[in-house]
């Protein structure tokens, strides 16, 4: 097989399996009461000890009206807390509350999670490690791509 034609079918695999992620991860949240958009989000506020609200529109590209509905949606659902930053009252600093998001969320992750551990069980360690190289890598790459898209003027 030509390597262009391996590519190919690389670059297929991965559109499939990014397409699954983001419809599982969609049918995850409406099982947790969340939207798509907002389980992601708190994932990655989770990532965090701590975000400010600018922070979390830097990092999104979300407006600050948008972030702070999502701040909204969160709080009443115990999944954040807004804090206030002594030095400027007017700053909200986000807090995940990681126990809530965890008993909101692992029993419907607790399965994936399981499977997804056979499933590597089937690799080899140096497997495992290209695998794993691609995904930083890949996750680098569209992050990049993301934070030039966010602070691009069109």
């Amino acid at each position: 097989m030509l390597k262009e034609e391996l590519i190919h079918r690389f670059q297929q695999a991965s559109r499939n399996y990014s397409d699954h992620s983001l419809l599982m991860h969609e049918a995850i949240a409406r099982k947790a009461g969340l939207s798509g958009t907002d389980h992601k989000y708190l994932g990655l506020i989770m990532e965090h000890e701590e975000l400010t609200a600018g922070q979390i529109a830097g990092l999104t590209g979300l407006t600050t009206g948008a972030v702070t509905g999502l701040i909204d949606r969160l709080e009443k659902k115990e999944l954040v807390i807004r804090k206030f930053s002594r030095e400027d009252r007017r700053k909200v600093i986000v807090v995940p509350q990681i126990e809530n998001a965890m008993k909101l969320l692992m029993p419907v992750f607790q399965e994936l999670q399981e499977k997804t551990r056979q499933l590597l069980s089937q690799f080899g360690e140096e497997e495992l490690k290209i695998i794993e190289r691609y995904f930083v890598d890949a996750a680098k790459l569209m992050k990049e791509v993301t934070e030039n898209l966010n602070h691009s003027t069109t």
